[in-house]
């Protein structure tokens, strides 16, 4: 592997997220929470893959040409203007107005009710929109459909708007439930401007990354294209692709099930153990200790509708319920199991809340607004009195943030902005409770002599185990990394933490090996060719043959040993001196090599060989040490 591919990788695995308190709290007053700045780090795009002319979006309601036809604004669904100078990149249009609808009258139109507009420099050009786009040029006699093929619409279906460029006739652009849409030869091709257009109609986050599953979002699009799944899978680049899940289906199937059982509109649904907890689009709220067979009288919020309930499985008889009013109970919370709710709502800004998270441990509560994410701490196992809310959004995109999601270990967050995406950053909270993780993939795991671990909500000073220095080799807001020494030794390791924010001591289990791949923040994992130093995902396949470099963490001791906290040699690096073997759609690899990886602490560098006859497409692969398997990924391969 070349040394500046190596460079690239590792600067790219060692980055870390930060986070900034304006005004840190008191460590033991929880109640008092302040304003924190996250480095919120967007994951994938804004663009669909729906095999139209290029990348989708969501819907656009208007589009016109400005200073005549060297700019494009449109007006999203969600009633945002945007505008584009370049057809490439789009950004907020303020001080706009839409002009006034121009559609021309014309004595034969193609299909009912089209939207019609006449070329500036050619009167005798009409160009149309109903279920296909239309161009007449003789002044709407005779009419060509240009995106009608097979019974099918190029474009796709929707089409809202059409626009002609003042200054050319035979450039048009056309806005649809899909986005925007563009022909540089009066309709004959087409091209989409969707790219980075920051209009992508996510309502809820269904799945974050797991092995080679990636992220998964429901999109909603007007009927009747509807509720749509999608995923960004671990190494996707380029857009967001339909999946075939069923959790949405399943879960309005439930919705609807339980509006007949309960004869109210239930637009949310929440099961934990035998708990099932139900609320309504008039804010009503129901409980059933025993799975729906029988239920307590429903609490009347007097507020909104309820948006989604927060059950945590192992309390199950503590929820929170989230209501779309805007203003009044937005917030309420239960731990008796639904017989009493009490108002959490305190300071929260007017605006409806989507969706809140919670850390029951640490006490920590998100809520997904429309007006960003919100925070607090307190008791949320006891009916404790409510606590103040303070904003964690100044670093996202502006739009309503419609779901929340903290990760199973409650180290990350994740924001579903309006338009934007998901956004996710490490968790406030971890500001009260650091947790000690893997480097690789931020889960916890046993640590291993040599192995790289984070410190999240932490600046890290200085770290000793024993009489051990554990060396600190990036120290962060939010994240510090320290190595394990190569000398530990017994079944557990405690550490002595000395950060900005006082003491810590935090412990993990020890072994002899603890492996993992080092994957970014969306699940993809850090492999490149061997050959010429390429970062494989979905654009950069692995070829079948070729030899891959796999970038990984925890492998143990090496030979001849070597100290902690120093950068490994650039020539003839120590080799793990555990067995490591690599699995590549469960076919086991040939290893040519596993050592440090030249020039920096902490991480093994694992060289494999693809055989020639291998499955094409996305494969799972993992590696062993000493018959301790590693986190699963995705790797493309191509033949």
């Amino acid at each position: 592997m070349g040394r500046a591919a190596t460079t690239r990788l590792l600067r790219r695995a060692s980055a870390v997220f930060s986070l900034t308190a304006l005004t840190l709290p008191l460590w033991g007053q929880r109640a008092s929470v302040r304003p924190v700045i996250l480095d919120w780090r967007r994951i994938g795009n804004a663009a669909v893959d729906l095999a139209l002319p290029g990348l989708a979006t969501g819907p656009v309601e208007a589009i016109w040409f400005a200073d005549e036809g060297n700019r494009i604004i449109v007006r999203t669904k969600s009633g945002k203007l945007f505008e584009t100078k370049d057809f490439e990149t789009w950004r907020l249009s303020r001080g706009q107005v839409a002009p006034e609808p121009d559609s021309v009258p014309v004595a034969h139109p193609p299909e009912p009710a089209v939207i019609a507009r006449r070329a500036r420099r050619n009167p005798a050009r009409v160009y149309a929109i109903g279920r296909w786009v239309w161009r007449s040029d003789d002044g709407g006699a005779s009419w060509a459909n240009l995106t009608e093929f097979k019974g099918h619409s190029i474009l796709g279906q929707g089409l809202t708007d059409i626009a002609v460029s003042p200054a050319n006739p035979d450039e048009l652009v056309v806005a649809s439930e899909f986005g925007v849409w563009r022909s540089l030869d009066g309709g004959l091709s087409w091209a989409g401007l969707n790219d980075g257009l920051p209009n992508l109609p996510v309502r809820r986050l269904l799945g974050l990354p797991d092995g080679a599953r990636g992220f998964r979002l429901l999109l909603h699009y007007p009927d009747p294209a509807g509720t749509m799944e999608v995923e960004w899978a671990p190494g996707e680049k380029s857009a967001w692709k339909p999946s075939s899940g069923l959790q949405a289906a399943q879960e309005a199937a439930l919705r609807a099930q339980l509006s007949v059982a309960l004869e109210a509109e239930i637009t949310a649904a929440a099961p934990a153990g035998s708990y099932l907890y139900a609320g309504s689009a008039d804010g009503r709220l129901w409980a059933s200790p025993d799975g729906g067979q029988t239920w307590l009288p429903p609490w009347r919020s007097a507020s909104g509708p309820v948006e989604s309930i927060y059950v945590e499985p192992a309390e199950p008889r503590v929820a929170i319920a989230a209501l779309g009013a805007v203003t009044g109970p937005r917030v309420l919370r239960t731990v008796s199991g639904g017989a009493y709710w009490r108002d959490l709502t305190q300071n929260l800004p007017a605006g409806a809340v989507y969706k809140v998270a919670a850390d029951l441990r640490s006490g920590a509560l998100y809520a997904a607004t429309s007006k960003g994410v919100y925070y607090t701490m307190g008791n949320l196992l006891a009916d404790a009195n409510p606590t103040d809310w303070a904003p964690a959004t100044e670093t996202l995109p502006p739009g309503e943030v419609h779901d929340l999601w903290l990760d199973p270990a409650g180290n990350q967050i994740y924001a579903v902005v309006d338009g934007w995406g998901v956004f996710v950053a490490i968790a406030p909270h971890r500001l009260w409770e650091p947790r000690l993780v893997g480097a690789a993939d931020f889960v916890e795991r046993p640590a291993a002599p040599g192995a790289l671990l984070s410190v999240l909500g932490a600046r890290v000073r200085a770290a000793r185990t024993g009489n051990m220095a554990a060396p600190v080799l990036d120290a962060g807001a939010a994240v510090s990394q320290i190595q394990v020494p190569f000398e530990a030794t017994g079944a557990s390791l405690r550490f002595a933490i000395e950060a900005e924010s006082g003491r810590w001591d935090l412990g993990l289990p020890l072994q002899k090996v603890s492996p993992a791949i080092f994957v970014d923040p969306e699940g993809a994992p850090f492999i490149l060719d061997a050959e010429n130093g390429v970062i494989l995902d979905a654009r950069s396949p692995a070829r079948s043959g070729a030899r891959i470099q796999i970038l990984a963490a925890g492998l143990g001791r090496v030979r001849p040993d070597w100290p902690t906290g120093l950068a490994a040699p650039l020539e003839n690096p120590p080799q793990v001196a555990a067995e490591v073997k690599v699995y590549l759609d469960r076919i086991p690899l040939r290893v040519r090599k596993a050592t440090l990886a030249p020039g920096y602490v902490g991480f093994y560098l694992v060289e494999a060989e693809i055989p020639e006859m291998i499955n094409r497409g996305a494969l799972e692969l993992y590696l062993e040490a000493d018959g301790i398997a590693s986190n699963r990924v995705r790797l493309y391969v191509e033949p």
